[in-house]
């Protein structure tokens, strides 16, 4: 399988994040937006180094296997000389992979996550309704959705500082 990280893919993830900017005029430069996002992958690997296991992060992996673990990242970087507030990032799982656990992130950053395509958005653990037959009859039941069912992550920074960098993300599974 090649990189799961593709041009719609990276399309997607800039669409989400940044304002739409009116369209400049020709004889004028482009303005810089205000956030600046790099999207990586790493293939985990696990090695024995002095005895110990420990993991390796293998950056831009040409090809991976099922069952190979990866981090998907995105580094936000405000590019202003003044701090950004209530930055929202998003961040599609990738097709063809099942989410496993987000990466650690700074204080006063909520991460949200989704089921539905991005569609709606929630802190886990999330719930969603089901139809279930009990007795003859359909009732709806409330049912917690497992991590291996999102479909989106969303990061929601209440603030990044003048030209400083955060990096967000989260590892997945190749189905």
């Amino acid at each position: 399988m090649k990189s799961i990280i593709s041009a719609a893919l990276t399309a997607a993830l800039l669409g989400t994040a940044l304002a739409q900017m009116a369209a400049p005029a020709q004889t004028a430069p482009k303005p810089t937006p205000p956030l600046k996002l790099v999207m990586s992958q790493a293939l985990v690997k696990a090695v024995t180094e002095d005895g110990k296991r420990v993991e390796k992060l293998l950056p831009a992996p040409a090809s991976v296997v099922p069952g190979a673990v990866l981090v998907q990242t995105v580094t936000a970087t405000n590019t202003l000389e003044l701090g950004l507030g209530n930055v929202i990032v998003n961040l599609p799982v990738p097709p063809k992979t099942t989410f496993l656990t987000p990466m650690a992130t700074a204080k006063g950053t909520a991460t949200l996550y989704s089921f539905d395509g991005g569609k709606n958005y929630g802190a886990a653990p999330l719930m969603k309704t089901i139809a279930v037959t009990e007795n003859g009859k359909t009732v709806q039941r409330l049912t917690e959705v497992k991590p291996a069912e999102y479909t989106n992550v969303r990061w929601v920074l209440s603030t990044l500082k003048a030209g400083s960098s955060l990096k967000l993300g989260f590892r997945v599974k190749v189905n």
